[in-house]
């Protein structure tokens, strides 16, 4: 068993405000904590992994490359498959707060290495 908690976790800011902290980093999966703040969203974007996003609190807006999106509330989810872009976006005035699940794991830099 390995026991990560949130606040010993390694975390960055991508963006201002934008708190990302990896709270399982392995091979096979990673999962990431985030804070968005009002308003943000993520720019258009692709990996190698699949994706879940769970809301845990506020609302978030997910987008598909062919114009489709969502609004989703806490407990609800999003799944993205290995290459398919997507953005996701505070859809409030305050801060939302979510959970990335990454199949395989992706390196926690993600946002620091991307190129734009």
């Amino acid at each position: 068993m390995k026991v990560i908690h949130l606040g010993e976790a390694e975390r960055y800011e991508p963006e201002n405000g934008w708190m990302r902290a990896s709270t399982c980093n392995e091979r096979n999966i990673s999962v990431e904590y985030f804070i968005k703040p009002r308003g943000h969203a993520s720019p258009l974007h692709e990996h190698s992994q699949e994706q879940v996003c769970v809301v845990l609190k506020g609302k978030m807006r997910v987008k598909g490359v062919g114009g489709e999106e969502s609004l989703l509330e806490p407990g609800d989810a999003a799944y993205f498959g290995a290459g398919e872009q997507h953005s996701i976006e505070n859809a409030l005035e305050e801060e939302s707060i979510g959970i990335d699940i990454f199949v395989p794991g992706r390196s926690f830099d993600f946002w620091l290495k991307r190129k734009v």
